[in-house]
């Protein structure tokens, strides 16, 4: 009997001391994970917390540990960029905005000061002073829309949309742009109506966006075109020209917001590198897509693809 309480009492202490060096084991190993997300959180580095450890609690402690450090570093990563594109942004509508807005101002001053100014002269300016206030009002229009859309402060109903229609809408209100610059137009729109769940005002803007595009960068190759097709369960839109196109090392860049391809020496050609950055955030919106393939004097083509709808 008493062999018996002494061993009970052996295991007793066993089972105590094997408990205490365990807790002495868990709390060195939680120390030490304390101590190095405190040194990864004051050096800020892009480290991660690795501890051999044969216990389950730790190991999982450590996973949830490890995929709390990727978020931040993702959230501080995704911060240091957008800081640097707001920078970078209002730096840029900094510049877009000085040049037309001097012109402006010597146009007033020239109203103001010239009193010898004919009548027909005076038209000209005023026709020029306008076209350059709209040119102003334009490029914050788009400053605002790309603000509006990345903050998800924007009105976006959807509603069932005619495809054909709507192309057919927007090539007729650029016709005698196009004519006018000289193109050739080719349009393929299928006598069959197609639908897809959108936005209708969204929808004019990306057509929009995508033949001025077309018409101010590829016009030198004396053609535009639009195609309505069917791909799958899907509608696409392809919008394309003959012109200089797009370099391959551009293609994935240039949906960036404010990257331009513009030569900075020909005002003619000069943008603010908005409208494809808006006219893909809006394609999104919409559950669709849009890409780019271009071949400099071949052809460049932008596709836009949303989900067909059949009710």
């Amino acid at each position: 009997m008493n062999f018996l309480f002494i061993a009970m009492i052996f295991t007793l202490l066993l089972v105590i001391g094997l408990q205490f060096f365990s807790r002495q084991k868990t709390n060195r190993e939680l120390y030490e994970i304390r101590d190095k997300l405190s040194r990864i959180i004051e050096q800020e580095t892009a480290e991660k917390v690795f501890m051999q450890t044969n216990q389950h609690a730790a190991q999982q402690l450590l996973i949830q540990v490890n995929r709390l450090l990727n978020y931040n570093q993702k959230v501080f990563a995704d911060s240091v960029r957008t800081k640097e594109n707001m920078r970078k942004m209002l730096s840029n509508m900094s510049h877009d905005l000085k040049t037309p807005l001097t012109v402006i101002l010597g146009y007033v001053e020239k109203l103001k000061q010239d009193d010898k100014m004919s009548k027909e002269e005076q038209s000209e300016v005023v026709a020029r002073l306008h076209e350059k206030t709209i040119s102003v009002i334009g490029l914050m229009n788009q400053f605002f829309d790309l603000v509006k859309l990345e903050s998800g402060d924007v009105d976006f109903p959807m509603g069932r949309l005619s495809i054909n229609e709507i192309c057919r809408k927007n090539v007729l209100e650029f016709y005698h742009l196009m004519q006018s610059k000289g193109l050739q137009v080719e349009v393929d729109i299928p006598e069959q109506d197609y639908f897809i769940l959108g936005n209708k005002n969204a929808l004019n803007q990306i057509l929009s966006n995508l033949i001025s595009n077309a018409i101010r960068y590829g016009r030198d190759g004396g053609i535009f075109g639009l195609t309505i097709r069917v791909e799958g369960e899907n509608i696409a839109i392809d919008i394309w020209d003959r012109g200089k196109g797009i370099a391959e090392v551009h293609i994935d860049r240039v949906f960036e917001r404010l990257y331009t391809l513009d030569d900075a020496r020909n005002p003619e050609f000069q943008g603010s590198g908005l409208g494809l950055s808006i006219t893909k955030r809006l394609t999104e919106a919409m559950k669709g897509k849009i890409q780019l393939s271009s071949k400099p004097y071949e052809k460049t083509v932008f596709t836009c693809v949303f989900k067909r709808i059949t009710y």
